[in-house]
């Protein structure tokens, strides 16, 4: 952050959510004191305010998009809630508790025979940051192995739609509840999970994050736009810090989207956002195109990961 000494008080300022990542982050600092406060004011706790009695939010598990129990407890996990929050927790189990498919994933709706590695691996995520046992994410783990593709990675639409070639999005979800499940010290397929997480990073690494292996060309041009959330989505700040986060932080194939990241920086060291997704959300960030904390903070981190200013 040399150069630009206002940004990290600007990241204390915004939000208790973006103060307590950035002593994490950027500091090495793990604040118990501001991660409490997440819960208590800004939009963590306006995304806890709209919990229902049940532990559900919105209309249930998986709807609607982006305002569903899913959607939120990911939200709220990114925006880095006390992993032992009681409604988090409470919400986590319940999701975990409930009739699974048959190949132990979650299920999406009552009607589904198959589960989603998409969703398996987001749920994963939270899950395994919101202090789930071993034996609640075993079901998870032996889905989403089992949906490994030969290319390393994997598609939501192998199983729908007989898709072949995996997607950066389901890749990067995957991903992620892999690194949580890790970190979070679960033994249970352990080496496979980081087998396979390997596995997954080089399929993105194949790619440069966001480009074709066989063109070299951009895959999408949203992909080198900066979101937050990013929900399911792909783009390259995701991408950055799913694979940095993982350890990898020395592989030259990052340096396009690493480069991307720098050209996106604002003269005054922060960056902004493109326009979020569109659908109805429970609480709003700011507009495209003016200074992000959540995406600035995920940027310099990414950036002092890879040891570059």
């Amino acid at each position: 952050m040399s150069g630009h000494p206002d940004v990290l008080p600007w990241l204390r300022a915004a939000d208790p959510s973006s103060a307590y990542l950035a002593a994490r982050d950027l500091e090495d600092r793990d604040d118990p004191v501001l991660r409490s406060a997440i819960a208590d004011s800004g939009v963590g706790a306006a995304l806890l305010g709209y919990r229902r009695s049940d532990g559900h939010w919105g209309s249930g598990f998986a709807l609607p998009q982006w305002t569903s129990t899913h959607d939120t407890v990911l939200e709220l996990a990114g925006l880095g809630l006390d992993p032992g929050d009681p409604r988090a927790t409470s919400s986590v189990r319940m999701v975990l508790e409930a009739p699974r498919c048959a190949d132990g994933g979650l299920r999406v709706s009552p009607t589904a025979h198959r589960s989603d590695v998409c969703i398996n691996g987001m749920a994963l995520t939270y899950c395994s940051r919101f202090g789930a046992q071993t034996p609640l994410l075993a079901g998870l783990i032996d889905a989403i192995l089992a949906e490994r593709m030969a290319d390393g990675g994997f598609n939501c639409r192998s199983t729908r739609s007989g898709a072949t070639h995996s997607s950066v999005h389901s890749t990067t979800s995957v991903i992620e509840g892999f690194t949580a499940y890790l970190s979070a010290g679960h033994a249970y397929r352990a080496d496979e999970v980081a087998g396979a997480r390997a596995e997954a990073i080089e399929f993105l690494l194949v790619h440069r994050l966001f480009r074709s292996h066989r063109t070299g060309q951009v895959i999408r041009p949203e992909f080198t736009r900066l979101h937050h959330p990013a929900r399911w989505r792909f783009d390259v700040l995701r991408g950055l810090d799913a694979v940095t986060a993982a350890g990898v932080v020395a592989d030259e194939r990052l340096s396009d989207g690493l480069d991307v990241l720098r050209r996106r920086r604002r003269a005054d060291g922060r960056w902004a956002g493109a326009r979020g997704y569109p659908g109805a959300t429970h609480v709003e960030y700011p507009a495209s195109r003016e200074p992000n904390p959540w995406i600035t903070v995920i940027a310099l981190r990414i950036l002092r990961r890879v040891g570059v200013d």
